[in-house]
């Protein structure tokens, strides 16, 4: 098994999987590749199939799954599914990551929201704050937070966790459905778009938030700061509440986890799948157990609440979820409207594209001089669709 997850809470969700699946006689042999959003396991993946040694299982995400299905180099788990019932118990959106095509290619594990203000909630209490709604209520807040001494705003400056900050002020600027026109459908208006320069313009001012200078920390380092009240807030997908989990806190008393501002309406998702390599016919049956196992519903309960994330059933056990969670399945559930799959964690848009953006905004990030209408054009020559060149 190939994957990418490396901190306390994602190896907690490893060690559940694999002891779930060792109770139904199969052994799970371990590969993790260290490195952000999984771009060193990608990269890994490509050599060792190329290689001729491919993994009997990998961790696969949203668009890279439709395109290694299109090379033939995943099995289908069409018999699976049917045994399953998959079709009746996932969720509509999950169903069709899943199958990009006419065949299902991957075993879903949970769905995670990423447009996520999470807050200290005793440091919010000790200088009288409330957790912000809206942008003006963060600048103030924010305002209080720094003349006491405390970063406001936990922020690396890798370029993945940069890109997550990004996509969700567009999702703040524009909603949903500019938010699939920019990323998803790559509409050339969207490139040219004022929302995209507010979005933008607002990633520049938060800085100041930051810390200086804003140095390059895994994601949970910056969980962590938020635990300990360094850090007053940080924007993050709902996996940080699974690492703070595992540092011991409780988002009922310690941390808050509400939408960043401007977003509340809107679900900005990525999904954690597993796929299946077609170059081992002999691990059919591990495989294929492997892919039922996940589907579970106790399964999916207890890898959730571990990891952070939210079952991809239609009826999953609400009562197991905290209040992050509930609100997060419920609001996935609602409508196809109001979701928004993430670019920096490969669910609207090809790797090519998706690399060449994070870079880009990495770039305009840590470079002042780089204006914000050089990087709108910048991200709109790479976001150029075949039939528009």
């Amino acid at each position: 098994m190939l994957h990418w997850w490396q901190s306390a809470s994602e190896r907690r969700a490893v060690d559940l999987l694999a002891e779930r699946l060792g109770q139904q006689h199969v052994e799970w042999r371990d590969t993790m590749v260290p490195g952000g959003s999984g771009i060193g396991a990608g990269i890994v993946l490509r050599s060792r199939v190329l290689a001729k040694d491919a993994p009997e299982v990998a961790q696969l995400n949203g668009i890279v799954v439709r395109d290694w299905a299109r090379l033939g180099l995943l099995a289908d788990l069409d018999k699976v599914a049917a045994r399953g019932d998959w079709d009746r118990q996932l969720l509509p959106g999950v169903a069709a990551v899943i199958r990009p095509g006419q065949h299902v290619v991957a075993a879903p594990l949970g769905i995670h929201r990423i447009n996520i203000l999470f807050h200290n909630r005793a440091l919010f209490a000790r200088h009288g704050l409330a957790a912000p709604l809206t942008w003006p209520e963060f600048e103030r807040a924010a305002e209080v937070l720094q003349r006491a001494g405390v970063t406001p705003l936990a922020q690396s400056s890798e370029p993945w966790q940069v890109a997550t900050l990004f996509e969700a002020l567009v999702l703040a600027e524009g909603g949903a459905g500019y938010f699939r026109q920019l990323f998803q459908q790559r509409e050339p208006a969207a490139f040219t778009d004022p929302r995209l320069g507010r979005a933008l313009a607002r990633l520049r001012a938060l800085k100041k938030w930051m810390g200086s200078p804003v140095r390059e920390l895994t994601w949970a380092e910056e969980a962590r700061k938020l635990a300990e009240g360094s850090a007053a807030m940080l924007v993050m997908g709902d996996w940080a509440k699974g690492e703070l989990n595992a540092l011991g806190l409780n988002s009922e008393r310690d941390f808050g986890c509400g939408a960043v501002p401007g977003t509340a309406a809107f679900h900005l998702y990525t999904i954690d799948t597993l796929s299946m390599l077609a170059a081992h016919p002999a691990q059919r049956a591990a495989q294929e157990t492997l892919a039922a196992m996940v589907m579970q519903p106790a399964l999916q309960r207890d890898y959730s609440r571990v990891k952070g994330s939210v079952p991809v059933l239609r009826e999953p056990d609400l009562g197991a979820m905290d209040a992050c969670g509930r609100a997060s399945w419920k609001l996935f559930a609602t409508s196809a409207a109001i979701h928004a799959p993430s670019m920096a964690h490969r669910m609207a848009t090809d790797e090519t594209a998706r690399d060449a953006m994070v870079a880009e905004l990495h770039r305009f990030f840590l470079n002042e001089r780089v204006s914000v209408a050089d990087t709108q054009h910048r991200l709109g020559v790479i976001g150029r669709r075949p039939q528009d060149r």
